[in-house]
């Protein structure tokens, strides 16, 4: 098994067939006795998501192959409760208001904490945990990753619309979130117990009970031996899902190399990326982002040129390859939030903008993932 192991965790929007709202009925499908896959799923904050989760996987190819089993099991579950479910990063039109919260003491207690800014946090997002071969480097390698964070969210960009409204951001997803506290861009940590104080601190302050609090976008997991990327909307096709989850992969595989070899990536000040990430949620793909070393502002285009070829050397070994490859096919179609975009300026019609979000999350597992655009 590969060093750098893969694990997938996508949050899926629960939709009514007929209105194309999101309703409050995860139970519908987790209570299912048809549902065979119960122990890949699990709720969330609102009783409208549900997250489905991979094992821990050796290679990109068994990460493939699990999120289209797993995915296809959901569909047809969903399907025979007469519901669908759909990536994309937030509801085109539904409002927050009429989801119901998941009973538990656990979201009981972060509303509690955070009132109608937890009630209102509706969003889905893609996790994305690669395996360390040494947990106490993860701090040394989130503090250089962070730099290409902006980069990987600008792929996933999958949220344009908010409560029926068109935001004017290709990723709204980021905004709503930032409400909550210890999210955006991690701070840079000199030493792993650097990290520990802070934690430490923090939990006998109060302010939190375990690090599974600090929600940034990208964390040391806690409990297991892996850094997880939490910075992307949700995608809509499985193919989208692999290609960003490989870049990850090759990205801590080829900083581990670095390290190895006595070597590091550059370290960029939090608010430096953090420019970045605006410009990202703000235009996707279509962004133009800073290189703060040579103080160059060119498209997204050219900045995945240059990591790809600085991951380049792991992609043949890691068995990636083609998956990364995949970016250039975002690119050339557009994100998610181009698609959905594309849609709505076509038809005017936001609840076709669902309909083809859930043909995009279908397709190639039911007869009917195919969206007419010309309808």
């Amino acid at each position: 098994m590969s060093k750098f192991t893969i694990g997938i965790e996508e949050e899926y929007q629960i939709i009514d067939k007929e209105t194309r709202d999101l309703v409050s009925h995860v139970s519908k499908i987790l209570d299912s006795g048809s549902c065979v896959i119960k122990e890949n799923l699990k709720n969330e904050m609102h009783e409208s998501v549900i997250e489905m989760e991979t094992c821990i996987c050796k290679d990109i190819s068994q990460a493939r192959q699990e999120l289209t089993d797993l995915r296809t099991k959901l569909v047809h579950t969903a399907h025979e409760q007469g519901l669908r479910v759909s990536g994309g990063g937030t509801h085109p039109f539904s409002h927050w208001r009429e989801i119901n919260i998941t009973a538990g003491e656990r979201y009981t207690k972060i509303v509690s904490d955070l009132g109608d800014v937890a009630r209102s946090n509706l969003i889905f997002g893609l996790h994305v945990h690669i395996g360390l071969p040494n947990p106490k480097d993860g701090i040394k390698i989130q503090n250089e990753i962070r730099t290409f964070l902006p980069l990987i969210y600008a792929l996933s960009t999958n949220s344009p619309f908010w409560i029926g409204r068109k935001t004017g951001f290709k990723s709204y997803r980021h905004h709503i979130f930032t409400k909550f506290p210890r999210t955006g861009i991690p701070e840079y940590f000199d030493t792993n117990e650097d990290y520990l104080e802070y934690i430490d601190l923090l939990v006998k302050a109060g302010t939190i009970d375990n690090a599974k609090k600090i929600w940034w976008d990208l964390r040391v997991h806690p409990f297991y031996p892996t850094i997880e990327f939490r910075i992307c909307d949700m995608p809509l096709k499985i193919e989208e899902t692999v290609c960003i989850a490989a870049i990850m992969q090759a990205l801590v595989a080829k900083t581990c190399q670095l390290h190895a070899e006595g070597k590091s990536l550059p370290i960029i000040r939090k608010m430096n990326i953090t420019e970045n990430k605006w410009r990202a949620a703000k235009m996707g793909a279509e962004a133009e982002f800073i290189n703060f070393e040579t103080k160059e502002i060119y498209p997204l285009e050219k900045h995945l040129e240059e990591l790809l070829r600085l991951i380049d050397d792991q992609l043949d070994e890691l068995g990636s390859r083609e998956a990364v490859e995949y970016v250039w096919e975002i690119m050339k179609n557009g994100t998610g939030a181009d698609r959905q975009l594309k849609i709505y300026e076509e038809t005017g019609d936001l609840a076709k903008v669902v309909d083809y979000m859930i043909a995009e999350t279908e397709y190639g597992i039911t007869h009917t993932n195919t969206y007419d655009f010309a309808e």
